[in-house]
This record gives C-alpha cells, sequence and structure tokens, in this order.
C-alpha cells in the first residue's frame, strides 16, 4: 500500500480539543476513511497550529482525497513518500 504525506493549512487554526469529543473527533476520521481503504498513520503540526503533515497509507491520491473531503479537511499537497531512518541499511 502506498504511504503519502498531505500538508493541510488551516486558516483558523486546528483545535481538537484533549477531551471525549476531540477523541470522537479523530474516531470518525478513521471510520470515514476505512470505506476508501484509507488509514491514518499519525500527523505532525506545526506550533501555530495552522498547518498539519500528516502521514496517510492508501490505495492511491484520489482516494487520500476523497477520505480528506469526506472528514472536512482541507487537502493542500499530496506526496507520496517512503520511509528512511538512521537504521534503514542495517
Amino acid at each position: 500500500m502506498p504511504r503519502y504525506m498531505i500538508e493541510r493549512n488551516f486558516k483558523d487554526g486546528l483545535s481538537i480539543p484533549i477531551t471525549d469529543e476531540g477523541a470522537k473527533s479523530c474516531d470518525n476520521v478513521v471510520h470515514n476513511n476505512g470505506d476508501l481503504a484509507v488509514t491514518w498513520i499519525h500527523s505532525y503540526v506545526s506550533k501555530d497550529k495552522a498547518k498539519t503533515f500528516c502521514v496517510y497509507d492508501g490505495p492511491n491520491e484520489e482516494a487520500i482525497r476523497q477520505a480528506g473531503q469526506r472528514n472536512g479537511l482541507p487537502v493542500d499537497n499530496i506526496t507520496e513518500v517512503s520511509v528512511l531512518d538512521p537504521y534503514f541499511y542495517h
């Protein structure tokens, strides 16, 4: 399954409360992605909360875009990526 880095820009900043409501919001994203065979791996949030960099697995870029649309999330850029870490050659 291809892996993608999705850049999202949030004009008013991203706000997911650390509450049951915030947990439900994240669960909804995971649930909505399932029909498209898209998996949210994790995300990085900029200090000002205006941008996220999200790592997803999915069958293709179109499925990633559809998942964003279903979840009401912006999709500003999609880049197919592969993993490289310090232990890659060991």
